[in-house]
């Protein structure tokens, strides 16, 4: 007689974990199409008018528009002050290099809210400056040059430095040895580390919070919109948009990352 299949309690397990972590998600673009203001089942119908509510709406496109100019801005900054912690790293024997290392990580750890009121205050009593912008940006920098440097690191290391040995022995100065060999090899890494700093970025609502003044983000301005109920049926709207597009951002910079990975022999055999 054949006994009946039991079911692998680990795959039960990580069933529970995926329907757990990605179940409430997944309820925002459903709920995105339901005519009706109340999120609740039964669903009443299906309509896109929260989606034309959410383009003629200015102030939210206002703060689209502030959201893409401060991740925009602060994932190139990032990005190359990036390159530079990643380049001094790998190429070079820096003196405490795991304590430098270290703190340029820190901001990984610190919680959020206390690093958004230390900044608030050396903007307001050091540097006389009033919130804008350009404070979220440098906020924003803060905590995406860390992301940045880990990306740049696992691809720098990748590549055999023969190449820019070689480079260096055929007259090329330091400069012209990036921009020829290093940078081309480190492409892939660069377009991920852009993508993954704009990513966090463009989320990122703490430190928008303390550091924006009068210049709202696009996470501040769904904050706002939450306490009316009449708008949350466009913020359902939204919040799917910026879903799709975070999944297609993060799963392009996952995808270069790893074609940057699988090049890794066919360069050092090139070199060899």
């Amino acid at each position: 007689m054949k006994r009946p299949s039991s079911v692998d309690p680990m795959v039960g397990y990580a069933l529970f974990y995926l329907v757990f972590l990605y179940g409430p998600v997944l309820l925002l673009p459903l709920f995105s199409f339901n005519d009706s203001i109340f999120v609740a089942f039964p669903l009443k119908g299906l309509t896109f008018q929260w989606y034309a509510q959410m383009v003629e709406n200015d102030a939210l496109i206002h703060a689209l528009g502030n959201s893409l100019k401060v991740g925009i801005s602060a994932s190139i900054i990032s990005t190359i002050l990036g390159i530079l912690a990643a380049k001094a790293m790998t190429r070079f024997r820096l003196p405490g290099r795991g304590v430098v290392s270290g703190m340029i990580l820190l901001p990984l750890v610190i919680p959020s809210i206390i690093l958004g009121i230390a900044l608030l205050v050396l903007v307001l009593n050091v540097f006389k400056i009033d919130p804008s912008l350009y404070t979220i940006i440098a906020g924003h920098v803060l905590i995406c040059v860390p992301f940045s440097m880990l990306v740049m690191m696992s691809r720098l290391e990748g590549f055999d430095k023969n190449l820019e040995e070689a480079s260096a022995d055929l007259g090329e100065n330091s400069w012209q040895t990036f921009w020829r060999i290093t940078f081309p090899l480190a492409m892939p890494g660069i377009v991920a580390s852009v993508l993954l700093c704009f990513t966090t970025s463009f989320d990122e609502f703490l430190l928008a919070f303390f550091l924006a003044g009068n210049e709202a983000t696009l996470p501040l301005f769904i904050f706002s919109q939450l306490r009316l109920p009449s708008q949350l049926p466009s913020v359902l709207a939204l919040g799917s948009c910026i879903l799709g597009v975070s999944f297609l951002v993060v799963f392009l910079s996952e995808r270069l990352r790893r074609i940057g990975l699988q090049k890794k022999p066919a360069a050092s055999a090139e070199a060899t």
